[in-house]
């Protein structure tokens, strides 16, 4: 193989060199031997099949060590393993950049769907958690109502009673039970005076 692809390096060569003389002013004889080399240089590439000159590139690629150091060897591919969903390409984009408070409402209600049962367990009373239930619920309700086109808006209305009865069952089971009061025992005036405890 390596003596066929010589041959046809040499022909290429040599072709490269008629060229440089018919810019110079070649003759027809170096002509026809130019546009030959060209023909069969035409028709190898032609037999060559897709699917073996993609095995070429990536054998050549491995060799010269461009899939080495690749930032998910070995790892797998995030995102791969989980359930369909169709913004997945705007969600990706907002992650990517870091974006807050932009996108379709029906996307930002769906990730905020999603984190508001962290929000609410940093709320400290049941007022505060009632307060961002209803309004998330209210803006589910307007976002429903626009008709500005996007991503339909199915994220669903939040029951505020059911969420608050689960919001009081997560901060009972996160606070430590109140430990037993210690008795303590009453010092004496001299006691205290001797220890320095006024």
């Amino acid at each position: 193989m390596s003596a066929e692809n010589n041959a046809f390096r040499r022909k290429l060569e040599r072709g490269a060199e008629l060229r440089a003389v018919r810019s110079w002013g070649g003759n027809a004889e170096e002509d026809a031997e130019l546009e030959a080399a060209d023909a069969q240089e035409r028709e190898k590439r032609r037999k060559v099949d897709d699917a073996a000159r993609v095995e070429y590139l990536i054998r050549d690629a491995q060799k010269q060590g461009k899939f080495d150091n690749l930032k998910y060897a070995g790892k797998p591919i995030p995102g791969l393993g989980d359930h369909y969903d169709p913004d997945w390409w705007v969600k990706g984009l907002i992650q990517r950049e870091r974006l807050s408070g932009m996108g379709p409402p029906a996307i930002l209600l769906r990730i905020e769907d999603s984190e508001l049962d962290a929000k609410l367990d940093q709320q400290y009373t049941e007022k505060q958690a009632r307060d961002i239930l209803e309004d998330f619920n209210k803006r589910v309700i307007e976002a429903r109502r626009q008709l500005q086109g996007g991503p339909p808006v199915v994220t669903k209305l939040r029951d505020v009673e059911a969420e608050l009865e689960r919001w009081r069952g997560r901060r009972a089971a996160a606070s430590p039970p109140d430990p037993e009061p210690t008795r303590e025992t009453k010092r004496t005036w001299w006691q205290r005076l001797w220890n320095g405890s006024g």
